[in-house]
Parts: C-alpha cells; sequence; structure tokens
C-alpha cells in the first residue's frame, strides 16, 4: 500500500518535501560524478579548467535558471505550449511561503545544472573558458527551460503544460528533456571546435588520446550512478512506494549496460576497456531515465543491454566522421537519450500488468500511436537543441573566442587560461 492511503495529509506532505530534497542533494553530488569523469578521461594539464567549468556550470546555470529559466520553464503556457512565463525569478512559483513551491525549485535547479554539465566533456581541452561561460548561460536560461516546457511545464500544474505533454509525451526523469538536450548541444559544440591537435592522422584514423586517470573516471561512474537514485525515484516528488521499483529498474539497465558494453568492446577492440565499461554503465542510466517508471524490470534489462552495444557502436562512429568527443559525451547522452526515449513507446507496461499506467507500449499491444509521439518528442527536441547549440557556437566562432590558440592547446589550458597547474602539489613534493 501506498504511504498516500494511511499517513494524515500534513504527513504526507512533509515526507514529500524531505525525500525530494534529499533527491535534489543527489542529483547536486552528479556534478562532482561528472567532474571526475571529465578530468580522469582527459589529460592532467586541462585537469584544473574542466574542474572550473564544472564549477561554473552550477553556479553560472543555478542563478540563470532561477533569474529566467524557471520562468520559461514552468509559468503558465503561452504560445500553444511553446514555451510558459511567470515572470523574473518566477514568483508565481515561488510564493514565498509555499513549502513545496521552494523545494520543487531547488530540484528543478539540480537537473537544469546536469543538462548544462554535460557538454562539457564533448567540448574538452579546447574551448576558451569565457566562451565556455556564456553558452552555460544561454542553455540554462533559454534552451533548456524552452524545450523543457514542451515536455514537463505541467509539473507546475495544468495551467503550464506544453505541447508535447498535450500529446501525450512521456518521459519520466529525462532521456529527452535533460540528457538529449545536452547531447545535441554537445554534438554542436564537438563540431563546430574540430578535432584535437593530433587526434587524427593524415590516413584518418584516430589517435588515442588517454586520460590521465581512470582512477578518477571510474570514482566518476560511481557518484553518477549513486546520483541516478535521486535522479529516476526523485522525479516522483513525492514519498510513494514505487521509488523502490524504480530505483530497481535504473540499476537493473545501468548493470546490463555495463556488460553488454564491456562485451561489445571486447570483440571489437580484443580487450576488456574499462572507459567503454564504464560508458556503458552511464548508457544504461540514461536509456532508463525516461521509462523507469513504465517498464518491468526484465525491460529494463533489455533496454541497458541495448543501450550498452549503442554507446560503444557510437563512440566508433564518431570517430569514423572525426567528429573528436573526449569523454564520449555525445554516445552516452546523446545517442542513448533518444534510445531511451523511444524505448518507452516500444516497453511501456499495461495497467493490467500492475503498473499504474494506461500507456501500453508497442510490445504490449500499445499500437504506434504512442510509440510516434516519442519519436516526435524525441527528433523536435534534437532539432531544438542542435539548431540553438549550433547557432551559440556558431556566433562565438564568429567573435573569435570560440577555440584556445594552437599553442595554448598544446600547453594546457591550466596554465594558460587559469595560471595555474592542478597537480602543482604533487609535482613539488615529488621534486622534493
Amino acid at each position: 500500500m501506498e504511504p498516500t492511503a494511511i499517513a494524515a495529509p500534513e504527513v504526507q506532505t512533509n515526507l514529500n518535501v524531505v525525500w525530494t530534497l534529499i533527491a535534489a542533494i543527489l542529483v547536486f553530488m552528479m556534478q562532482a560524478g561528472f567532474a571526475l569523469v571529465e578530468t580522469g578521461f582527459t589529460r592532467a594539464k586541462n585537469a584544473a579548467n574542466i574542474m572550473m567549468k564544472n564549477l561554473m556550470d552550477f553556479a553560472a546555470g543555478s542563478l540563470a535558471f532561477y533569474v529566467l529559466g524557471a520562468a520559461l520553464m514552468f509559468g503558465v503556457t503561452k504560445a500553444a505550449g511553446w514555451f510558459g512565463w511567470g515572470g523574473l525569478g518566477m514568483p508565481s512559483l515561488a510564493t514565498g511561503e509555499g513549502v513545496w513551491d521552494w523545494t520543487f525549485l531547488f530540484f528543478q535547479t539540480m537537473f537544469a545544472a546536469t543538462a548544462a554539465t554535460i557538454v562539457s566533456g564533448a567540448v574538452a581541452e579546447r574551448i576558451e573558458f569565457k566562451s565556455y561561460l556564456i553558452y552555460s548561460v544561454i542553455v540554462s536560461a533559454l534552451v533548456y527551460p524552452i524545450s523543457g516546457h514542451w515536455m514537463w511545464g505541467g509539473l507546475a500544474g495544468e495551467a503550464s503544460k506544453g505541447w508535447l505533454e498535450l500529446l501525450g509525451f512521456h518521459d519520466f526523469a529525462g532521456s529527452t528533456v535533460v540528457h538529449s538536450v545536452g547531447g545535441w548541444i554537445a554534438l554542436a559544440g564537438a563540431m563546430a571546435l574540430g578535432p584535437r591537435i593530433g587526434k587524427y592522422r593524415h590516413d584518418g584514423k584516430a589517435n588515442p588520446i588517454p586520460g590521465h586517470s581512470l582512477v578518477l573516471g571510474t570514482l566518476g561512474v560511481f557518484l553518477l550512478w549513486i546520483g541516478w537514485f535521486g535522479f529516476n525515484p526523485g522525479s516522483y516528488t513525492a514519498g510513494v512506494g514505487s521509488i523502490g521499483r524504480v530505483a530497481m529498474t535504473t540499476n537493473l539497465a545501468a548493470c546490463a549496460g555495463t556488460i553488454s558494453a564491456l562485451v561489445t568492446a571486447w570483440i571489437i577492440m580484443g580487450k576488456p576497456d574499462l572507459t567503454m565499461a564504464l560508458n556503458g554503465s552511464l548508457a544504461g542510466l540514461v536509456a532508463i531515465t525516461a521509462p523507469c517508471d513504465l517498464v518491468t524490470a526484465n525491460a529494463s534489462i533489455v533496454i541497458g543491454l541495448i543501450a550498452g552495444v549503442l554507446v560503444v557502436l557510437s563512440v566508433f562512429a564518431l570517430d569514423r566522421m572525426h567528429i573528436d568527443d573526449p569523454v564520449g559525451a555525445v554516445s552516452v547522452h546523446c545517442v542513448n537519450g533518444v534510445w531511451g526515449t523511444i524505448a518507452v513507446g516500444l516497453f511501456a507496461a499495461p495497467a493490467a500488468a500492475g503498473y499504474g499506467n494506461e500507456l501500453a507500449g508497442l510490445f504490449y499491444g500499445g499500437g504506434f500511436k504512442f510509440l510516434g509521439i516519442q519519436l516526435l518528442g524525441a527528433g523536435s527536441t534534437a532539432a531544438w537543441a542542435f539548431g540553438t547549440g549550433t547557432a551559440i557556437f556558431f556566433v562565438l566562432k564568429k567573435l573569435g573566442i570560440l577555440r584556445v590558440s594552437a599553442k595554448t592547446e598544446l600547453k594546457g589550458l591550466d596554465l594558460v587560461e587559469h595560471g595555474q597547474d592542478a597537480y602543482a602539489s604533487f609535482q613539488f613534493f615529488s621534486n622534493t
């Protein structure tokens, strides 16, 4: 029996607030996970730069989302559901004494920051810091909130529903709303910047540029995995019994993605590659984020297995296209964000299976209509995110501030951009 059936209203309200705040804090911890993954998978000479980008993603992005983004995402819907408006600082949501309003806004701020952070890894080791700051603010204030309104505006009430929501589009915790948006912008950024110096040989083959610490990268994936238990179960924003089932589908998909990525990479590369297995974990997590509340445990394993294969094949495909993504952000978040969104239309279990929903995926006799709506949502979001991302990076490139000079790139962004060395203390002690 769900707690709502036995708890007094005031008790239930407090439980929802406490659970949602805990979940939001878990999502915030994912910022540390992203920072460690990106730093570990890239070179030591750029470690401080990547840490700084992740720090400013959250700090600047949170302010931008509070001032403008939340109003566009969760305000009363305008223009037939294409954006919302609730006033600067979102006074119509954060009403001062409303306990739940502040909790909801805090939780959603964590998601906005996650979307912006995804791009950091794909543009690592060659983007100017000031250019990245400009991008981060624009995404948190405008790009993410507008498409977010299409799919999640109704979380703030019926009057805020976006056009995709009204059609029946479903993305429980953000495979498209968060991950695909960040992934498509990451692709636009990687393409605008071009590959790192020395990444591709004259014959077109890729040169491996290994990261400096697989230990940091692995720790980052574990932190992200833990944070996902706030990301997915927390998206109920209520202390209900279903959070346990969503935690389980989330974990099973991640485990399956890890295994299938490992096996796929082993077959292709001849070795059990750690970085591919780690990205398989993240791929499974991204893919299950949209359908985690509607699928069975067995279906979550299938979704994760496919995600692990897709992430490995995508990494090799991007390399063949000379799109340099140092950490695999596009393959993890874009490719598997789309896959997870489609998976909703394939695997959503009917109410008869005991999952309390009226939606049914194709494999449960739901037909093609629901799948078609999911494809429409994935496609329209791709056009919006990739289009706006391309425009942002095009303008920054025209202004001459997008990419660092070759001299800076070779020396390292830490010393030139920040005047700091992330490992200076270690070098000092090792020389004494």
